[in-house]
């Protein structure tokens, strides 16, 4: 089995970018899932330590065959052009280490609103997104499916008294941790 890391929410920093990036080199992980906002900080998000955007792209771009990508709400068709790897895509279904994980930003496809707003999925399944900046790793049980829900938290914004973090999947036991090693949450996906 594989590792993964995870990561949401990178709004440009610079300077988080080279954390992510050298955390995602030195964990030996195959491949960098980045779950959206990667560029820009948006409208409603002060900016970020180190805002950088030229240089989160020279950073990234470099791993564009180590990185899978979903489009996020602050993502626009002139990031694409930039980018050396695919990111416009709304959500992405992977199958990792034998777990199905429906990747998504979260600004449309997520579990608020009583589940009417999950993606079709199975018991099981796992639902992957950012958004919020806000980690989470629980399973639960909404609109009649069994689910696990993931969000690694953001890169280079966190909210919610949350610190900078990322996903790591290690077989099937999915950790979100801080950028100095500490576990924020995990939770085993059986």
């Amino acid at each position: 089995m594989m590792d993964y890391i995870f990561a949401s929410d990178i709004h440009g920093s610079a300077y988080y970018c080279e954390r992510l990036i050298r955390t995602f080199e030195e964990s030996g992980a195959e491949k960098l899932i980045l779950l959206g906002d990667i560029l820009y900080h948006g409208p409603r998000n002060d900016l970020p330590k180190g805002y950088a955007p030229k240089e989160v792209i020279s950073m990234l771009n470099p791993l564009s065959d180590r990185i899978y990508c979903v489009r996020g709400n602050c993502e626009a068709e002139v990031d694409q052009m930039v980018l050396g790897f695919p990111c416009l895509a709304d959500y992405a279904v992977l199958y990792l280490n034998g777990l199905c994980f429906y990747a998504t930003h979260g600004h449309r496809l997520n579990a608020e609103d009583g589940g009417r707003n999950l993606p079709p999925m199975n018991d099981g399944e796992i639902l992957i997104h950012g958004h919020t900046h806000v980690p989470v790793a629980e399973r639960l049980s909404i609109a009649g499916k069994d689910i696990y829900l993931l969000n690694p938290g953001s890169v280079s914004i966190p909210k919610g008294g949350s610190i900078p973090s990322y996903g790591l999947l290690r077989d099937r036991h999915f950790s979100i941790l801080g950028f100095s090693g500490e576990e924020v949450k995990s939770i085993e996906l059986v």
